[in-house]
This record gives structure tokens, C-alpha cells and sequence, in this order.
């Protein structure tokens, strides 16, 4: 007899066997979306990203030319912007100025008079840059989006008077290479000369707007860093570096304002334990060079960016300023522990990209460096100068003493003292002002 249709209808209704097939599908399709998504955001930072950084070196290149007879910082922003050869932004970026940019400011909040330049160009101290960008998607078209637009705007003030705010880091090499003379100082110790470097750059700081931090490499015991700022001043305890017990300690005087009494002077204030460590008050000859340990600096450049991090103010430029020859090369374990003793000057690159990725600005002072040298980068090999130039955030911010064996492309002074002026008027003229200012 044939069996009845009913009851295999509802067999087949029971049946769940393909019911985790379709499920699973359905999530697959799902998350290749979301995943489709992500890849298309991702790649929309970044592009905003590299968007902000062009338009950040267009508003301070125009920004250094205010005021001038013969250049048109109008004109100059636009060649630094990504409008010009795509300049530091992604090659598949279609970029163009804004309607109206970039346009001359008369800020009345930066306590910088405006100033007229070359005939036709209005009076200014300051500059704004706004550039906008569309980025193709990669999966976008699925769902009908082929691009996304970005934006970026940026403004730059001219140098003089109070600016941005700034919270600095220096660090010092008293490695026993720096007890040298410098024939381009007078015949002065390298270290003599690096502090007097760094007291002609204090004195161009503002107390009222900016904090200044010193460390030296290599690291002391906490209880005899106050040796480094004890008139008369002696020498600290030196050790190995590396993770020991007690901790090495770099840091010597912790972000500070009193280094002068006010913004109007120009003149140390004696009284202070930062001016005192660099040799800058009577009876006090500043922080020595004990020697002890060999160079290693990657540790020194992570203490700096932790005090900018932990102690420095929010909303504030951070900048790590370090002078050293660049040849780190401590020898394991005697000097440096072993887990640390391999591609030390590696190692220091690494350090330096946590504080550039948190936005700090870093500045390498290349002070006699040699032509070779980081031997315990093996893999691969690197030069001290070459080093020292891929920690600071970039090719504008790394300097050269002129016997430094570095490329012709640094920012080559004669004598560490004008050199370190130098790089205070760099920090204290053109600056990155918040969009909103008035």
C-alpha cells in the first residue's frame, strides 16, 4: 500500500540538516562585508593622515616666508602643499587647494605684530592652509559609494612673540667621548660646549608658555642625580643599563619654568636646578661627562617621552631635543645588559617611533659623529649619522656639527652653540596655531 503523503511532509518538515549550511553562509557574506568596510575606512585614515601632514608642511613653509621682500608665502605654501606633485600624500589621492586658500591671517591673540612683505601681499603673522582629497574605495562600489572626500586644514603662525606652547625634553651625551676638545668651540670639552649649546637655548624659551626637562645618558642612581645641579657640581653614579635593580635613571630635572624669571629677560636664572646642570650659575660647572658605560640611548629617548606623556600638559606640542655622537655600541653584558646589547642603534629607532606616533617632535643633534660605527647593528648595518637622521621626525629636524661625517643634507652649523640656537628659533618661530585662532 503506498504510504500516506502527510506524514512525510512533516518529516521533511523537522529536518534541520541545511539549516547551519545557510546560517554560516549568511555570516561569511556578512563579515566579508564588514571586513570589505574596513579596509575601505582604513585606508581613508591613512590617506587622512598623510592629507594633514602635507597640509601641515604647506601652512609652516608659508608661515616662514611672512614678512618677506621677495617671496610670496602664499605662494610658497602652495608648493609645499599636495597640490604640487602630490607632495607627502598617497600618489592615487586627487588633492586640491580649497576655494580661497591659502589665505594670509592678522592674528590678534599671538602677541606677533603683522607685518607687510612684498609689494601686493597684505599684512600678516599668520597663514591657513585647507586642502580637500577623494579616495577611491575598493569595495565601496557594491553598495554605490566609489570614493570618500577628506579634509584638512592646518594654520601656522609667524615667528616672534608667544606661540603654541611647548613641553621639551633635552638629552645629553656624558659618555666619556664628550670629555674630548672641539677645535670649532674654542678647544672647550664637547661636553662644555653641548651645555653652553643648551643654555643659549633656554634663553630664547618662554617661561610663561614653555616647560624644559634635561637627561643624560648613561643612566645614574636616583640617589646621586642631584650631584648633576650641587654647586660645586660633581660627578653622579654611573651603571650599566638595562633592566636592573635599582632602574638606571636619565632624567635629571623634570619639565620646569623657572629657568628664567620672565619673558622678558633673556638672562638664566641661576637659581634654577635645570640652568644649574647646564653650567649656566656661578660656581656651578654643569653636568660632566663621567664616561663609565658606552653609548646607548634608545632607553634615554623612552624616560623622555614618559615624562612628556605622564607630567607634560594636555593639548601641548611635545619635543625631545639629543645631542650625541650616534655610535651606540655599549658592549654586553659588562655595559649594557644582554637582552639589550644587539642593533642598540636599531633599538633607538624603534624607541623613537613610540614618541613620533604619539606626536612628539624629535631632534637629533649629530655632535662629531663618525663615519662608521653602530657595531652592534649587524642586520642590518647602519651609520650613526644614518641613525640619528631616521630618529628625528624628519630631515628638517636633524642637525649636524660641520666635522660630523653626516650627508650634506643636514642642517650643518659651525659650533654646537649656534647650532642649538638654532633649533630654539626653529621651535620658536613658525608654529603649527589651533584652527580657531583669533
Amino acid at each position: 500500500m503506498r504510504q500516506p503523503l502527510y506524514p512525510c511532509f512533516r518529516k521533511l518538515g523537522r529536518d534541520r540538516r541545511g539549516a547551519v549550511a545557510m546560517l554560516t553562509a549568511a555570516a561569511i557574506v556578512a563579515l566579508a562585508g564588514v571586513g570589505a568596510i574596513a579596509v575601505d575606512v582604513g585606508y581613508a585614515v591613512n590617506a587622512q593622515r598623510k592629507l594633514q601632514a602635507s597640509t601641515d608642511a604647506a601652512a609652516l613653509a608659508g608661515a616662514l616666508e611672512i614678512g618677506s621682500t621677495t617671496i610670496n608665502p602664499v605662494t610658497t605654501a602652495t608648493s609645499y602643499s599636495a597640490t604640487s606633485g602630490n607632495q607627502n600624500a598617497a600618489s592615487n589621492l586627487n588633492v586640491t587647494m580649497a576655494s580661497g586658500y591659502p589665505v594670509l591671517k592678522c592674528f590678534t591673540s599671538t602677541g606677533v605684530t603683522c607685518v607687510s612683505g612684498m609689494s601686493g601681499v597684505p599684512a600678516a603673522n599668520g597663514i591657513q592652509v585647507k586642502q580637500q582629497a577623494t579616495v577611491p574605495t575598493f569595495f565601496g562600489n557594491a553598495i554605490g559609494i566609489s570614493s570618500l572626500s577628506l579634509s584638512a586644514t592646518a594654520t601656522a603662525g609667524s615667528k616672534g612673540g608667544k606661540a603654541s606652547p611647548m613641553d621639551v625634553m633635552i638629552i645629553v651625551d656624558t659618555t666619556a667621548s664628550m670629555n674630548t676638545a672641539d677645535s670649532s668651540c674654542s678647544g672647550a670639552t664637547r661636553i662644555a660646549c653641548a651645555l653652553g649649546g643648551v643654555q643659549a637655548m633656554l634663553s630664547g624659551f618662554w617661561p610663561s608658555e614653555d616647560q624644559v626637562g634635561l637627561l643624560a645618558f648613561p643612566g645614574m642612581t636616583s640617589a646621586t642625580v642631584s650631584k648633576d645641579y650641587t654647586c660645586p657640581t660633581s660627578n653622579p653614579t654611573i651603571v650599566p643599563y638595562g633592566n636592573l635593580t635599582p632602574a638606571p635613571v636619565y632624567q635629571i630635572v623634570g619639565l620646569s619654568t623657572d629657568y628664567k624669571t620672565s619673558d622678558a629677560t633673556t638672562s638664566l636664572n641661576t637659581a634654577s636646578n635645570i640652568v644649574k646642570a647646564v653650567g649656566g650659575a656661578s660656581g656651578c660647572s654643569g653636568i660632566k661627562a663621567p664616561g663609565g658605560e658606552g653609548t646607548y640611548y634608545a632607553d634615554a629617548i623612552t624616560a623622555a617621552q614618559l615624562t612628556l606623556t605622564t607630567t607634560g600638559r594636555p593639548g601641548v606640542q611635545k619635543a625631545i631635543i639629543m645631542v650625541t655622537d650616534g655610535d651606540a655600541s655599549a658592549s654586553a653584558p659588562s655595559q649594557i645588559t644582554t637582552a639589550l646589547g644587539h642593533q642598540e642603534c636599531h633599538e633607538a629607532i624603534t624607541a623613537a617611533q613610540v614618541a613620533k606616533t604619539a606626536g612628539t617632535w624629535i631632534y637629533t643633534v649629530s655632535y662629531g659623529s663618525p663615519s662608521s660605527g653602530c657595531s652592534t647593528d649587524t642586520s642590518p648595518t647602519i651609520t650613526p649619522c644614518a641613525a640619528l637622521l631616521a630618529i628625528a621626525s624628519d630631515p628638517t629636524k636633524f642637525y649636524a656639527d660641520t666635522t660630523a661625517a653626516c650627508p650634506a643634507g643636514a642642517n650643518a652649523t659651525s659650533g654646537l652653540n649656534n647650532l642649538f640656537k638654532n633649533i630654539g628659533t626653529s621651535l620658536t618661530s613658525s608654529r603649527m596655531l589651533p584652527d580657531n585662532t583669533n
